[in-house]
């Protein structure tokens, strides 16, 4: 009697119902959810998991009741019907999004801070600059563009003076509180009307008492900054409204710098400071003429 399947007489031997050789397996990179079969035990399943066991890359399959096994990659899996090498996920290279500065600007990789230029951004205290060159300390150093703290603007003119701006050395002065009518709005036009500021001196300012109110209140979990009376020393007055020290100076720096510690990026300062910052920059980086 003829055996099922199995015919007498010549046989093409090349033809897959009598070769005893195997087909090739293909090489075959793992996707999740692949529905895959263990040749040598039967156990069909989704690839859910790709671990390192031993050393080991392993693949687990989930069968259709939810139970999982794991197999080791290579060889001995079929996938609808065909053997397959299985090999790990390839990796998916598109194009990478360029890295932020916390100003928002795109990051320099590999960043060497220029050489400093004689340029130089001033601004009113430690605090004015520290918080400066948080947000904008990538951008500055990649400009070569120093920023100094003034601490107070009442001489001013006569450190501009000093300073003797020129266009190959450019003087951008961030003032608190540049309102009309202001004493620091009268310090502002008698600097620019110093000899060499026409042209080579910017001074710009923020409309708050102090730098501190650049901060957007709900960075420190505030609808508003507290009103200090007047009459009160305004930082100290402000430390003791939010429930930090404020008996010594060492105190009014450490409420200033947790303050500090809850800035992350441009998006947690007013938008009144931001612009100024950015204007300053751009007239230091300006091309002359």
């Amino acid at each position: 009697m003829t055996a099922p399947g199995w015919n007498w007489g010549p046989q093409d031997l090349s033809s897959p119902m009598v070769s005893r050789t195997a087909p090739a397996a293909r090489d075959t990179a793992l996707e999740p959810g692949m529905v895959l079969e263990d040749a040598q035990t039967g156990w069909v399943g989704a690839a859910v998991s790709l671990e390192t066991i031993g050393g080991m890359r392993v693949v687990g399959l989930e069968d259709r009741h939810g139970k999982i096994k794991t197999f080791p990659l290579g060889p001995g899996f079929l996938l609808d019907g065909e053997p397959i090498k299985l090999g790990p996920p390839v990796r998916k290279t598109g194009p990478k999004k360029p890295a932020r500065t916390r100003s928002g600007s795109v990051a320099v990789e590999g960043l060497r801070a220029s050489v400093a230029k004689e340029s130089r951004i001033w601004v009113e205290g430690f605090h004015d600059a520290e918080l400066v060159a948080k947000v904008w300390g990538h951008d500055l150093a990649v400009e070569g563009i120093v920023v100094e703290p003034l601490h107070g603007i009442d001489d001013l003119p006569a450190a501009v003076r000093d300073f003797n701006p020129g266009p190959e050395r450019r003087l951008g002065v961030l003032v608190d509180h540049l309102v009309a009518g202001s004493k620091e709005s009268r310090i502002a036009a008698d600097a620019l009307s110093v000899p060499g500021a026409r042209g080579n001196l910017l001074v710009l300012g923020h409309p708050y008492v102090d730098i501190w109110q650049s901060v957007k209140p709900s960075v420190l979990g505030l609808s508003e900054w507290p009103v200090i009376p007047r009459g009160t020393d305004w930082k100290t007055g402000m430390a003791k409204a939010l429930g930090l020290p404020h008996k010594t100076p060492a105190d009014i720096g450490r409420a200033w710098q947790a303050i500090l510690a809850r800035v992350d990026s441009y998006a947690d300062l007013e938008p009144s400071l931001l612009g100024r910052v950015e204007e300053l920059i751009d007239f230091l980086t300006a091309p002359q003429g």
